[in-house]
Formats: C-alpha cells, sequence, structure tokens
C-alpha cells in the first residue's frame, strides 16, 4: 500500500537549471520571493531592475502553471512556500595579466527551485 504524504498534495515545483549567474546574486532575488503571494511575487519581480529576476519570474511563472495543470490547484490562493538556489558548475578561464602572468576567473553556474504552495 502506497502511503500519501498530505503535505506535498497542495504544492507544485518548477526547476530552472544551468543559470549563468552566481548562487550568491541569484539567492538575493531568491530571498525577496520567499512567503510571499505569487501575483505580489511576480509584481516585484517585474519591477526588479536585477538581470537575473527575469529567470526568476519566468520560473515562477512555471511553477503557478505546474499547479494549475498539473495538480488542480487554485492560482489565487496560491503562496511561494520555497525558493532556494544550489550550485552548479563553475567554467575556469584565465585572463592574461601584467608580465606574462595569467589571473584566474570563476564563472559560476547555479540551480533555481522554486515550490509554491495553496493556503486557505
Amino acid at each position: 500500500m502506497m502511503m500519501i504524504d498530505m503535505e506535498y498534495n497542495n504544492t507544485a515545483r518548477a526547476i530552472l537549471r544551468k543559470i549563468r549567474v552566481s548562487p550568491e546574486k541569484l539567492n538575493i532575488v531568491a530571498a525577496m520571493i520567499r512567503g510571499m503571494r505569487t501575483d505580489r511575487a511576480i509584481g516585484a519581480l517585474t519591477h526588479c531592475k536585477r538581470r537575473i529576476a527575469v529567470e526568476v519570474r519566468k520560473t515562477l511563472q512555471s511553477a503557478i502553471a505546474n499547479a494549475e495543470n498539473n495538480h488542480g490547484l487554485d492560482i489565487d490562493n496560491l503562496y511561494v512556500k520555497e525558493a532556494y538556489v544550489g550550485h552548479s558548475l563553475t567554467l575556469k578561464r584565465f585572463h592574461p595579466r601584467g608580465r606574462g602572468r595569467g589571473g584566474r576567473v570563476r564563472k559560476p553556474f547555479s540551480h533555481l527551485s522554486i515550490i509554491v504552495e495553496q493556503r486557505g
């Protein structure tokens, strides 16, 4: 017999992988929307000046669409339950410096996971 966890029946998620931004910068935008209603979070991300806010908004809209289409949740009662960031790969490059030396340049990538929950 399969047990169904009642906590996860009212949640939906969307994951965006290998985003070309550092996890620290992405986490600033993700922390901004944690715990917010989804309609207010989309409004905040629309007016955010950071470049990565566009990708976070698209991922949030995907989570809302997953909640509506795959889980049958009411989109008017959705909140951002979790928005967390993980570290992905790092490209390592060299930049020429003075006297024949090379400076290391790290180009980090990130993962973003957004989980929305129906309350009420």
